[in-house]
């Protein structure tokens, strides 16, 4: 058996979800990503993953997509990985967008299990197996059935894992003993999708975080993992139990992660802006919540 974690992690270990700035008008706000991925990265994230679910990603043009790993390549250069999130219900625009993340810049893609039409597990290893076929970056898949009603069940992800560009997984299933079972079986690097399941998951060899709740705090969030890693298990746990008071605002109040993670960045004049409906702002006794659980927790 070969721990992930003792391959080289081929995104870095501490990567940001990160959320897509957009102006008072509505529009992308390309400065305002430059900036804030500027920040991540001086703050401890070495991989950001742009165009996911907390980047707006169903809102966002293809065009706008694109436009966004180039500006924020251009801002962080070759120091980090850029993985751009690619998932859509179509294999062929999902190819497309796949290409299109490729001739920007990015380093690699994030896929999602095609949502809404649940497709059995024969047409999902398929579906996944075009896209990596496609393009030359390596496929981060993504495992969150919670949103897509379909689950890539671990003998999926074992056959997949068989492919040389399918090398990693975000994983938000919620199954320890899949991911294990996964874990054990193959070589692909493991991250965690849920912020609450950080240390849990890289306890058992999971390679690092693609966190949403990094958007505010990169750097206390990487502090769980240098901790781990220095060997001071116990510190690594109350760092993990600091932060929960935030995760537990941020992704478990009824309000999808981009709302508050905008609304707090707001909050501390951070590159933001508003959310695209049918998704609206946080309110007031949110923001105020959130703002006090992370003074707390940064103090």
């Amino acid at each position: 058996m070969t721990n992930p974690r003792s391959l080289a992690s081929p995104f870095g270990r501490a990567l940001c979800a990160m959320i897509t700035p957009f102006t008072e008008a509505g529009t992308l706000d390309l400065d305002g990503a430059q900036r804030l991925a500027a920040r991540l990265v001086a703050e401890g994230c070495d991989g950001l993953v742009l165009s996911g679910t907390t980047g707006e990603s169903p809102t966002t043009t293809d065009a706008e997509k694109a436009e966004l790993v180039r500006a924020v390549r251009a801002a962080v250069g070759d120091r980090v990985s850029l993985v751009a999130g690619v998932g859509t219900a179509d294999t062929r625009h999902t190819v497309d967008l796949a290409l299109a993340a490729e001739k920007a810049g990015a380093d690699g893609v994030l896929v999602v299990s095609p949502y809404y039409s649940r497709p059995p597990q024969d047409a999902l290893e398929a579906h996944f197996r075009e896209i990596a076929d496609a393009s030359g970056l390596p496929v981060m898949l993504y495992d969150i059935p919670g949103r897509t009603g379909t689950r890539i069940e671990p003998e999926t992800m074992i056959r997949l894992a068989a492919h040389p560009r399918i090398v990693a997984v975000k994983d938000c299933a919620y199954d320890l003993l899949g991911t294990q079972k996964v874990l054990a079986g193959t070589e692909l690097a493991y991250y965690a999708g849920c912020d609450e399941q950080i240390l849990a998951l890289y306890a058992v060899g999971a390679a690092g975080y693609v966190s949403t709740v990094a958007n505010a705090v990169p750097r206390q969030l990487r502090a769980i993992l240098d901790t781990f890693d220095a060997g001071d298990t116990d510190a690594a746990a109350l760092l993990q139990q600091r932060a929960m008071e935030l995760i537990e605002l941020m992704m478990a109040s009824g309000l999808p992660g981009t709302v508050t993670a905008k609304g707090l960045l707001n909050a501390l004049d951070l590159p933001a802006g508003p959310v695209r409906p049918p998704l609206r702002p946080a309110g007031p006794e949110t923001l105020d919540g959130l703002r006090g659980a992370y003074e707390r927790f940064v103090a």
